[in-house]
């Protein structure tokens, strides 16, 4: 990594409400823009959302709230999960289900086919889920524009930045339901 790419990573960890994480972003993709024709590999696994453009508090970092994103691509599957931090987030969750299709060097396609609550899980019962179909009326995408074992910056369709980082304490198949072929 670079001097650039660990300040940033340290403030996304310290102080995701840095005023110059924007600027160091952008300077960021200008100096490493990700390809996925060498990457997509790397966009497997669990991310939290340290830093967002967007004003909407569920696309916002909150020291109180774990914003993850699960990504899936050998079964093209991802999912977007909104919980409390600490031992009260495994009473209820929110979560989007999506499929996921890298189209480009930069773009992945996201279509979202499920979404609701997710409880707790009981012994005999498994996991309480209230979910449904969601009915996708516009096309998403997210545009990978830094992409590493650790940082995953992308802009999406809505034209929002996020900044990322991986992380190893979350296996992936907690949060995504996985194929039995």
């Amino acid at each position: 990594m670079t001097n650039e790419q660990d300040a940033l990573v340290s403030l996304l960890q310290r102080n995701p409400n840095d005023k110059s994480i924007s600027g160091r972003i952008a300077s960021l993709e200008e100096a490493q823009p990700a390809d996925l024709n060498r990457d997509a590999s790397l966009l497997e696994g669990v991310w939290d959302l340290r830093w967002s453009s967007s004003s909407q508090p569920w696309l916002r970092q909150a020291p109180w709230l774990e914003n993850l994103q699960a990504l899936d691509l050998k079964q093209n599957k991802g999912c977007n999960l909104l919980r409390l931090r600490g031992p009260l987030g495994t009473f209820g969750a929110i979560s989007v289900q999506a499929t996921l299709n890298v189209i480009n060097t930069k773009r992945v396609e996201v279509k979202f086919f499920k979404g609701g609550w997710l409880g707790p899980t009981l012994p005999g019962l498994g996991q309480i889920k209230l979910l449904r179909d969601v009915q996708q009326s516009f096309p998403a995408w997210l545009d990978i524009t830094v992409l590493n074992q650790q940082l995953r910056i992308c802009r999406g369709n809505a034209g929002t930045t996020f900044a990322l980082l991986k992380l190893d304490t979350i296996d992936i198949k907690d949060l995504i339901e996985q194929d039995n072929n």
